[in-house]
C-alpha cells in the first residue's frame, strides 16, 4: 500500500503542510514513521480521512475557480468494478470527482483505493492518470 508524507497529504487534501501536521498531531489521521524517520500516512487512511474532511466542509485554504480544462490531483477513494465498466471516485481537496471508464482501463492503470491519481477534466470527459 502506498504511503504519503505530510506534504504530499497536504497537497492532496488542499491544505497547507502545517494544517496536515496539526491534524496528525491531534490524532485526526494516523501516521507512522519510515526507516528515515519521516512521518507517513497510509493511503487507505488518507482516502478515508479525505472523504470525512470533504463531508465536514473541508480545508482552511480557499480554492480558486478554474476553467473546464483542469488537472485535479487527488487520492482514489472508491472503485466499483462491473463486468465491463468501472466507476472511480477521486477526492481532490474539497472536490469529489467520479469517472466512468472501462474495467480494463482501471486494471491497466493498476488503480486501488488509497493511491494517488489525477482526474483531468476537458469538456464533459474526465481522464484518470496514475501518478
Amino acid at each position: 500500500m502506498q504511503s504519503y508524507t505530510i506534504g504530499q497529504a497536504a497537497r492532496l487534501l488542499g491544505v497547507s503542510p502545517d494544517t496536515a501536521r496539526r491534524w496528525a498531531d491531534a490524532g485526526r489521521v494516523t501516521t507512522h514513521r519510515d526507516e528515515a524517520g519521516r512521518r507517513l500516512i497510509d493511503g487507505r487512511d488518507l482516502a478515508a480521512f479525505s472523504v470525512e474532511l470533504a463531508k465536514a466542509g473541508g480545508g482552511e485554504e480557499e480554492v480558486s475557480a478554474t476553467s473546464v480544462r483542469n488537472a485535479f490531483p487527488g487520492i482514489v477513494t472508491a472503485i466499483k468494478l462491473g463486468d465491463v465498466a468501472a466507476q472511480v471516485e477521486i477526492q481532490a481537496g474539497p472536490h469529489r470527482l467520479v469517472s466512468l471508464l472501462t474495467r480494463e482501463a482501471v486494471e491497466e492503470l493498476g488503480l486501488e483505493v488509497g493511491m494517488e491519481a489525477t482526474a483531468r477534466v476537458k469538456s464533459t470527459n474526465v481522464h484518470i492518470d496514475r501518478v
